[in-house]
């Protein structure tokens, strides 16, 4: 169980900084009140992360032997594609991501009232939060975590991740936005994914 719940924290963690859920959550929280936004986020965040865990466990009634493979596969190529992602990015922050959710944010401002209430904002939080989470590359890892590994550990260790990205967006986004690299988050994705397909190989030889 500890090994799944540090695999999904990690591997969450660091997959979740600086990505657009990050970004979406950071932009809201200059905006309106920051617990709301937290509340929201986190919720549809918690939310994604036991449906992706779900999905894993439907996954784990094949045979262990292949589900563990995929596992190592998965990762190594994850590994690998971040990896060399990361040698063709500028050292700058990652403004791609960073624009698309300001983009997402803008449009659905337009359909927020003046003066929203808390209801309002979580909602809002929540809405934007689990759709942008929706078929990323942090759910199919949660999913082979899940199918492979102690499912309770998982979702502990997943969901701390990412409450710590959220409250960090939340708390600090103006000053954190600015000075994300996306080389270097996309670069440490990749030796932590590396390292978990290594760990995982190991189990199956």
């Amino acid at each position: 169980m500890l090994a799944a719940f540090t695999a999904g924290l990690l591997l969450i963690t660091i997959s979740e900084l600086g990505d657009k859920t990050f970004f979406i959550a950071a932009i809201l929280a200059m905006r309106h009140s920051r617990r709301w936004v937290f509340a929201g986020a986190i919720a549809a965040l918690a939310l994604m992360t036991i449906l992706s865990v779900l999905f894993g466990q439907v996954a784990s009634l094949l045979p262990q032997h292949y589900v563990k493979w995929a596992e190592v596969l998965l990762f190594l190529g994850f590994g690998i594609k971040l990896l060399h992602s990361a040698r063709r990015m500028p050292n700058l922050p990652n403004l791609e991501e960073q624009e698309e959710a300001a983009a997402v944010v803008q449009q659905a401002e337009a359909k927020l009232l003046k003066r929203p209430t808390a209801m309002a904002i979580v909602a809002q939080a929540f809405g934007l939060t689990f759709l942008a989470e929706w078929g990323d590359r942090t759910q199919f890892t949660t999913i082979a975590l899940a199918a492979a590994n102690n499912p309770v550990g998982v979702t502990a260790g997943a969901v701390l991740g990412h409450a710590v990205c959220a409250a960090i967006a939340v708390a600090c986004g103006r000053m954190v936005c600015g000075r994300i690299s996306e080389r270097t988050t996309t670069a440490m994705g990749g030796v932590l994914f590396l390292v978990f397909a290594a760990v995982g190989l190991s189990h199956v030889l």
